[in-house]
This record gives structure tokens, sequence and C-alpha cells, in this order.
């Protein structure tokens, strides 16, 4: 009975006791050092890397943007097995138009006169045939040259190979020109225009500022230096940003990005919202990786002739320019600004916490602070109390 009782007062005593914060004041210099530099720390936080860096104050948007872009320049190759021939921007800009990317033609391989007919193969292990039963009529391998005719033929005098329906002569793409036959493209020049747009802040801009004119767009050309606005660029100028060597990359090609950042503080005057260029080679550069490097595709001219249609192939080798535009516009506004200082209030909350874990923890005193910094008040003290002070007041006999 007894146990029952005194376990129904340990949980009314739980349920309804209150607690109330108690002021006690500590002369310590090492506990006030404790808690004034965590008031510091808070408050460089809060200032420095919140307002300052983050600028936290602030409502945030995302860029939105369009690029398009105009190469310009001339070359002249001559190459053994082809004429002399002049370029001009319709034969090296492949395609012509295309979204937020350009590509140069720096090289090529050629094959004239193709028409559709029989040839042989060439050899490898799925080709090579003794007789007209090693080829199989119809079969279609992604990986060779044609459509098998079922007829085993000579490639050479020492080889025989099945025989495909394709294009013949068929591509041999193992001599690659080296220089590069189009090395003088490192001069040509692209105009690239871009158009920047902060749509929650009806905020507008493009990167030919407004105080650009015709005039000095004919003899501008971009230098992060002597001329950052001008959006005219020399791809020798891109690619030597990059890192890169324009000869060498010519010859196999690759992707180089042409990085355009918007970041802007709308705070400020909107004149000093300009794009910031900068330019790194996008695809593999691992002087280990040697498996099918740079970049190129194949594409056609096609001719009609007395005879029938015949066309040239192209194995295109170059280098393809990506634009991409990022970036982020801050703008003061009322409730972030709240959110943040509400997260510094709660932050300067926690300093009492950590100068009363020193307190309690780590100074030699701390048995007496302890004592005196967590006080039970119950009627049966309060008597007493009270009845010390009446006698200490009016005398006791």
């Amino acid at each position: 009975m007894g146990k029952g009782t005194g376990c129904c007062q340990d949980l009314l005593h739980y349920v309804f006791d209150y607690e109330t914060p108690k002021t006690l004041v500590i002369e310590s210099k090492s506990v006030g050092c404790v808690f004034r530099f965590s008031q510091l720390l808070v408050a460089l936080y809060v200032v420095g890397y919140v307002c300052v860096v983050q600028k936290a104050y602030q409502d945030t948007d995302t860029v939105i943007s369009t690029v398009t872009t105009k190469v310009k320049g001339y070359a002249l190759s001559n190459t053994s097995g082809t004429r002399p021939w002049f370029w001009d921007v319709a034969d090296y800009i492949i395609p012509p138009q295309a979204d937020q990317s350009f590509f140069v033609l720096t090289n090529a391989i050629f094959t004239t006169n193709q028409t559709q007919a029989a040839c042989p193969d060439f050899p490898n292990p799925s080709t090579i045939c003794t007789d007209d039963y090693d080829c199989t009529e119809g079969k279609n391998d992604p990986r060779g040259s044609g459509i098998q005719t079922g007829l085993c033929v000579n490639y050479s005098d020492t080889v025989k190979t099945c025989e495909v329906l394709s294009w013949c002569p068929l591509e041999i793409d193992t001599t690659l020109p080296e220089p590069a036959m189009l090395g003088d493209t490192k001069d040509f020049t692209v105009l690239i225009k871009n158009t920047a747009t902060y749509p929650k802040f009806n905020f507008h801009r493009r990167n030919i500022l407004p105080q650009i004119n015709s005039s000095y767009l004919k003899k501008c050309e971009f230098h992060h230096i002597t001329d950052p606005d001008c959006p005219i660029f020399r791809l020798k100028y891109i690619v030597s940003e990059a890192g890169q060597d324009f000869q060498t990359m010519a010859v196999k090609g690759g992707i180089i990005g042409v990085l355009i950042d918007w970041s802007c503080d709308l705070d400020l005057w909107a004149g000093k919202c300009k794009p910031k260029y900068s330019f790194q080679r996008l695809d593999s550069t691992d002087p280990g990786n040697n498996v099918a490097p740079g970049f190129n595709f194949r594409f056609a001219k096609y001719y009609k002739t007395p005879d029938g249609e015949t066309r040239t192939l192209i194995k295109a080798y170059g280098i393809r320019f990506e634009v991409v535009v990022f970036g982020t516009a801050g703008k003061f506004s009322i409730v972030p600004t709240l959110v943040n200082l509400g997260a510094a209030l709660s932050f300067l909350s926690l300093i009492p916490v950590v100068a009363d874990w020193f307190l309690l923890t780590c100074t030699k005193r701390k048995a007496l602070y302890s004592k005196h910094k967590v006080t039970h008040l119950s009627k049966e003290l309060d008597s007493e109390q009270m009845q010390v002070s009446m006698s200490t007041s009016y005398g006791t006999p």
C-alpha cells in the first residue's frame, strides 16, 4: 500500500512540477570568455558567411538563355589525292545551325566517286572465305561494309572475302592527314550572341552590352584582360584558354566548352551584371586512353551523272564548341531575410547551453555551481525557511 502511494506521488511530482528560470550571476573570467567567444562565433557566422558570402537575405532565380553563333573565315586545302580546294562557311560549318553549339571542320578523309555496286569486303575473321559456302546471302553485319551477296571473290592475289552490296569503292579510313588539312581554321572567329533572362525579377540582358556599337564589333576581339566585353572570339584563343594546342587537337578533333556565367547581384547597379567567359575541354584528354579519341562523323555529297548517282563520302574530323550558359541572380526579399534571422536567433539560444556545460563540467568549483544552479522548492522547505526568517526578525526565546 505504501509502495503504491509512493509511485503515485512520484508521478504527480513529475506531472505537476513547474520549472522557472533562475538568474545566477557568476564572477568567472573563464566562463565569461567561453560565453562571449561563442557569441562572437555566431555573429561572425551570421554576418560573414550567411549575409556576405551566401547572401541569404536574397531571393534567387536561375538564368534562362538563348544562344546563336556565326562563324567567319576562309581556308585553302591542298592534300595528296585531291585538288586544291577553297573552303568557306558553307563547307566547314556542319550543320549550318545547331542548338547552343557549332562544329568547325579541321580534318577529313575523302572517298570519291562511290556508286552503289557489289565489291569485296575488307578482310577480317568474319569476311575471309575460301568458297561461296562461307558467305551467306543477305547477311547484314552492322560492323561490316554492306549486305553479303553470297559470293566469295578475290580481294587480292592471296586473299578472298565475301562480296557485299554497298557504296563502292569502300572507305579506307586508316590514313588521316597530319598535320590537319584545315589547320588555318585557328584564325577563324565566331560571334556568340546570348540573351539571359531572370523571369522572377523581370530582368533581361544581352552579352552585346548597351555601349557596344557596330563599329566596335567590326574591330574588337575577345581577350579576358584587354577586351573582356567583346562577343567575338578567335578559335585559337578559345582552344588555348582551354589548355589545348589547336594544331594537335585539329588532327582528330574534340569538344570544347564555352562557359558563360551570368551570376549577378541585382541589389547593385544593373549595369554591373555582365557575363563572365571561361573555356574548358569537355571530351577525354587522358593520354592513356587511345580508343576512339577526338570527335568525328560521316556525311556525303551526292551528284547526278549520266550513269546514275555518285557520291563523295567525307569522314569529318573537327572541333565541336558547346556554349554552356549558367548563373543565378539574387535580390533582397523579406521572406528569406526573416527565415535566416530566425535561424540566427536559434543559434544564439544555444550559447547558454554551451556556457552551462563548461560551467558544470570544466571548472574547479563545478559542485558548488551545480548546487546553486538547480533548486527544488517544496512546501515543507518553504515553511521551514519562513520560520527561520520570522525567528531571525522577531527573536526566539
